[in-house]
């Protein structure tokens, strides 16, 4: 008979494992020693131990599901309950009831990270229903409209909930693209509708003007152009298309007219080179005004050089594209001063101006801080390196302060 401190061969060739609940017979040997059979189920339960370890290392490192991992604990066990191996069986069975726990324990935590996924989504979608529903309402066509599109490819990137809260989500989230672009395509048919309106209306104003480009009733039919062009500019836009090609016959009518007056009434020439000359003097004063450093006061200045040009009358025809070019080029810096002075006073604008500025000044402050923490350190490779740094954070600070003092701030 043979034994060691988990087993033993009886004289019959028995071969029994030592438990908590006493011997159990592991199985019969015939074929050699007994030690060749307390070696071979040694070897056995050898075997579980290794299957065990592999199995608990993958169920602490790996992604191995719960249920697979249930399976596969099941499976050792029937192996070491089946007492077919010599070795500490009931300490097997203790690592298997602790990696049942650990199954269970990650079971849950998984449960628990499934629950919080779901919740981060259902609040990331329900954002998205509230933003799109926002946007359904909004009036800035182009904006708003690439806005939804990206929504649309933020919400294909999140995970889906149950199917009722998805479906209700999605349908609410589709509802409010569908309003958005009913809304949109209203717009722009109401849009097209008013000038496909405005382009009859000027093709009707255009006949008129062409009929009358030959008449030599001098004053009636100059009023008539006069109440034509207030008509022109009522009538609102047409499309792209036909708008300039309208208003070249509807001011070349009027020139034919205007030009066939002229040179009837040559005796004018005088009474128009003097005109020519005082527009002048006028332009020249509303020039002054530019570069605008008083709004307000430049504004009321141009009105009142405006007032006496449009009471002086016409002045020779070769003259007036460039005096008019010239008022133009006044009033058009007068219009970019006023948004200037539109986007300068605009608190949006100017709380982004302020919180980049915020941000660079303190990364500025930070750096500089690191320079002398390095310097103090004896580290002057790192210094020198943070010092670049610095140099563009304090450029990009500079053009910021820039900016923020257009604000008046």
């Amino acid at each position: 008979m043979s034994s060691d401190p988990w087993g033993r061969v009886d004289e019959t060739g028995t071969v029994y494992v030592r438990t908590a609940d006493g011997e159990q017979v592991v199985g019969s040997w015939q074929a050699g020693s007994p030690e060749e059979a307390l070696a071979y189920f040694e070897r056995k339960y050898e075997g579980l131990v290794v299957e065990i370890g592999l199995l608990e290392k993958r169920v602490k490192t790996t992604d191995l599901s719960a249920k697979d991992a249930q399976t596969a604990v099941d499976h050792l066990r029937e192996q070491v309950d089946a007492h077919h191996a010599v070795g500490d069986l009931d300490a097997l069975r203790a690592r298997l009831d602790k990696l049942v726990a650990l199954v269970e324990t990650r079971r849950e935590e998984r449960k628990a990270q499934r629950a919080k996924q779901s919740d981060e989504a259902r609040g990331a979608k329900e954002a998205l229903v509230a933003e799109a529903e926002e946007l359904a309402r909004s009036d800035q066509w182009r904006a708003a409209g690439e806005r939804l599109r990206s929504l649309v490819d933020t919400w294909k990137g999140l995970p889906r909930l149950d199917r009722k809260s998805d479906d209700e989500l999605w349908h609410r989230f589709s509802h409010a693209r569908s309003a958005f672009s009913k809304r949109r395509k209203q717009h722009f048919a109401q849009l097209d509708a008013q000038r496909e309106e405005a382009r009859r209306t000027k093709e009707r104003l255009v006949s008129e003007a062409e009929a009358l480009s030959n008449s030599t009733d001098w004053g009636p039919t100059a009023a008539r152009y006069r109440d034509l062009m207030s008509e022109w500019k009522a009538a609102g836009r047409a499309q792209r298309e036909h708008e300039d090609d309208l208003w070249n016959r509807f001011r070349g009518a009027q020139d034919v007219f205007f030009a066939a007056r002229s040179s009837v009434f040559a005796e004018r020439d005088a009474e128009q080179t003097e005109n020519l000359k005082l527009k002048e003097e006028l332009v020249t004063e509303a020039e002054k005004l530019v570069p605008v450093t008083d709004l307000k006061a430049a504004r009321a200045a141009f009105r009142s050089v405006n007032e006496r040009w449009e009471a002086i009358g016409h002045v020779p025809r070769d003259a007036r594209p460039k005096v008019e070019g010239r008022m133009h080029a006044v009033e058009r810096a007068l219009q970019e001063a006023e948004e200037a002075e539109w986007r300068r006073t605009n608190p949006e604008a100017r709380a982004r101006a302020e919180g980049l500025t915020g941000q660079l000044q303190a990364a500025v402050d930070k750096l500089r801080s690191q320079i002398e923490q390095a310097r103090s350190q004896g580290n002057d490779a790192k210094a020198d390196k943070l010092a670049r740094e610095l140099e563009g954070r304090q450029a990009l600070l500079d053009q910021a302060l820039k900016g923020l003092h257009e604000f008046g701030g």
